[in-house]
């Protein structure tokens, strides 16, 4: 995985950019209100301060629709030109108009990293890490903070500091952010195959992944295509096919289920367990319970809670479904292989997939049919004579355990992480006239519980070794929808091949539309509301009062004993401040991954809560001044460290992967907005506030919001650790039908 971790480090140094920018005219305005004469006119100066604000809110407005139009990269290359040309204008700056200028532009860079940042790692990351690389940005933003107080301390120790050096530096690290969107971050693979490209983007995901098997991840991205598909929650009896004909007598079961792999020669059996899997019974307990409890508890978090509560201890890479059909789920040796959606060598056969051609290429002949990941140009006796209304329906050939040779550790091409599978089935019904009809399902996979362990059940799975000799079953839940190329509602215009459509054609939509989809409106209540209780939780009001509590330790006059000018100090103070949130966000990238996202902000919020509490006593008290700034001290530096450890990076990773490919740039834009918007009333309304109901006060407030904030999280935010994107869109669009089927009763 050291790919997708290298390119999210790459991509992090745009947030390092911005922490950069952040703290350097915090340093830079005291000397530029001097030269320009500002002390009577603090309207400009805090103009000039906010700027940056207001070109990342005004650019975040269209950022997301452009990066679903045009692509992740391009945008995040925008993003460095941007930075590299408003340092270059804050470097000249004859005057304060052009530094406002500058200002603006170094605005506009400072918003789309924020915006597309989190996006370009959620969608290039592994779910088992990718909380881990998702809280980079904001190692990497307080990092450059830290950085940058350190160059303007040292700086402010020179006869006469140079406020455009200071903010011309960024012209540095801007250009070392150029050259590494330029030449080493490859485009998102998500957005590739949204746009058909997936030739490109089955290279970048052998890129990342540093493995040539990755046709279950390409199958998984293809099925992220769809929005708002009917899903039902089931659960199945998995096992080699040969062996259920064998010991359980089931090829004359009407219940019997053929699932095929994604790729060729991968197919088995399952059959339908009597009265549903666990998560959808803990699904429909947790709808039962909210409607009991008046809806306080969304089943949605439910939902999520039941799957992880199932989630096998196994592997990271490796499958978890099947931990002993390793054969079942990868191919070697003398196995051919069919993980190419689009081989160019293919071509010569009439069986190429068009997607890097253009789409006039598919209507040369009649034999040119989509080469998708879940059918193959192999017919079984089971398959022979089904027809859809495009051609002959051509599906995997049967196969047992095909053996394999792919280590530990190493992915299988049906995984698609965190211990989920992607296979498909046929079914096959009459309609009302009595003809046959019949359609492709999609079924995302994950083992319940451990091997064997319900009901009493004959099915059971060796306790290690190869288990040969024996039968090799698993129980597993099953989400089941249309797959992404199959839309009825595409069918009518544009199909290539037997009943499928382009994935190009697939992402095609109303994006009004898609908006309104119960699980994307449900997403975005979660990302929003995280983003607005983030930005009132405190940690603007904080971050001003910090310089005055370290005053009152003491601090200032250590160092003004020491010859530092009382600038310089605040300089040297805001640097240690900054500094003592590295180890916190280095704790909160290893926890993110293993306690959860979930887990993080409801143990994290409330010492959150604590110290906001104690600070608002020690302002009411009176008490002895070191007394207080000891408590005071204490508390802040609590407050920052499990800030940054949960409120800090957690919503934006969680609106990072909670919305749909099709829309997720547009959603992540609004959340963004909303960061934005709402840091501008608190910046603003900080000073009216202190005035008005005092520093105590205040605090009292935040810490009210951070409450608010508790039970938000508790009620309506769920679980998505080491879950695929396209799994944590699905169960957003089955928790919020359940939410609307449980008003609607």
């Amino acid at each position: 995985m050291s790919g997708a971790v290298l390119v999210a480090v790459a991509a992090a140094v745009g947030n390092l950019l911005q922490g950069w920018d952040n703290a350097t005219i915090a340093g830079a305005v005291l000397y530029i209100k001097k030269e320009f004469n500002l002390e009577s006119n603090p309207s400009m100066e805090g103009l000039i301060v906010a700027m940056s604000l207001i070109g990342a809110t005004l650019i975040t407005t269209w950022s997301g629709g452009v990066a679903d139009l045009l692509g992740r990269r391009p945008m995040l290359i925008l993003s460095s030109i941007l930075y590299f040309v408003g340092s270059l204008v804050m470097l000249w700056s004859p005057n304060v108009y052009v530094l406002l200028l500058g200002r603006l532009l170094d605005g506009f860079g400072v918003g789309l990293v924020v915006t597309l940042v989190p996006i370009y790692i959620s969608e290039t990351a592994p779910p088992e890490i990718r909380g881990l690389l998702n809280t980079l940005p904001q190692f990497t933003g307080s990092g450059g903070m830290f950085l940058s107080y350190c160059m303007v301390f040292g700086m402010s120790l020179v006869p006469s500091p140079s406020w455009r050096l200071m903010l011309g530096v960024l012209l540095v690290p801007s250009l070392v952010f150029f050259f590494l969107t330029v030449f080493f971050l490859p485009e998102s693979p998500r957005w590739l195959v949204s746009k058909g490209q997936m030739l490109e983007a089955k290279r970048v995901l052998q890129r990342l992944r540093g493995r040539e098997d990755v046709s279950g991840e390409m199958a998984l991205l293809v099925e992220g295509l769809g929005i708002g598909g009917e899903t039902t929650i089931e659960e199945y009896i998995i096992g080699p096919a040969d062996d259920v004909a064998d010991d359980l007598d089931l090829a004359v079961d009407k219940d019997q289920i053929k699932l095929y792999g994604a790729e060729e020669g991968l197919s088995w059996v399952a059959r339908p367990v009597k009265g549903g899997s666990t998560v959808s019974i803990m699904s429909r307990h947790g709808s039962t319970l909210s409607k009991r409890q008046g809806s306080l508890i969304d089943p949605l978090v439910t939902l999520f809670g039941s799957v992880h509560e199932k989630m096998p201890d196994t592997g990271s890479m490796r499958s978890a479904l099947f931990p002993h059909f390793g054969s079942m789920f990868s191919v070697g040796g003398n196995q051919p292989r069919n993980e190419e959606w689009d081989e160019e060598n293919l071509v010569g056969d009439g069986e190429g997939y068009p997607s890097d051609h253009g789409e006039e290429d598919s209507d040369d002949d009649g034999d040119n049919d989509l080469h998708s990941p879940l059918i193959s140009r192999q017919t079984t006796s089971m398959e022979k004579g089904m027809h859809t209304g495009h051609g002959p329906l051509s599906t995997f050939r049967h196969g047992s355990q095909v053996q394999g040779a792919h280590g530990e550790g190493t992915g299988s091409s049906m995984g698609i992480g965190g211990g989920w599978q992607v296979a498909w089935k046929w079914t096959e019904r009459e309609d009302e006239s009595g003809e046959k009809e019949g359609g492709f399902k999609r079924i995302y996979l994950h083992q319940e519980g451990f091997p064997g362990s319900r009901r009493g059940s004959i099915v059971s799975l060796p306790g290690g070794g190869d288990g040969a000799g024996e039968s090799d079953f698993v129980q597993a839940a099953a989400l089941v929808s249309q797959p992404a190329l199959y839309s009825k509602d595409l069918l009518r215009e544009h199909t290539i091949g037997p009943a499928m459509v382009h994935p190009s054609e697939a992402a095609k939509s109303s994006i009004w539309h898609d908006l309104h989809d119960p699980g994307v409106k449900s997403a975005l209540f979660v990302g929003v509301g995280l983003q607005i209780l983030q930005q009132f939780s405190g940690i603007n009001g904080v971050l001003y009062y910090t310089p005055q509590i370290l005053e009152q330790a003491g601090v200032g006059v250590l160092l003004s004993n020491l010859g530092i000018s009382s600038s310089s100090a605040s300089f040297l103070i805001s640097a240690l401040t900054t500094f003592v949130m590295l180890p916190a966000i280095a704790v909160a990238m290893r926890l993110m991954d293993l306690s959860g996202r979930r887990t993080l902000l409801l143990t994290t919020i409330p010492i959150l809560i604590a110290s906001l509490i104690v600070l608002v006593v020690s302002n009411i008290v009176h008490m002895n001044s070191i007394v207080h700034a000891v408590i005071s001290t204490i508390s802040v530096v609590l407050y920052f460290c499990f800030f940054v450890m949960g409120f800090g990076p957690t919503p934006n990773i969680l609106c990072s992967e909670i919305f749909p490919t099709r829309v997720r740039g547009i959603c992540i834009a609004i959340c963004a907005l909303t960061f934005w918007i709402c840091d501008i009333i608190v910046t603003y309304s900080l000073p009216v506030l202190l005035k008005s109901i005092g520093l105590a006060g205040v605090f009292g407030m935040y810490a009210i919001v951070c409450c608010i904030s508790w039970v938000f999280v508790y009620l309506k935010v769920p679980e998505t650790k080491g879950m695929p994107l396209e799994v944590i869109t699905e169960f957003f669009s089955v928790g919020a039908r359940q939410a609307e089927a449980a008003k609607t009763d």
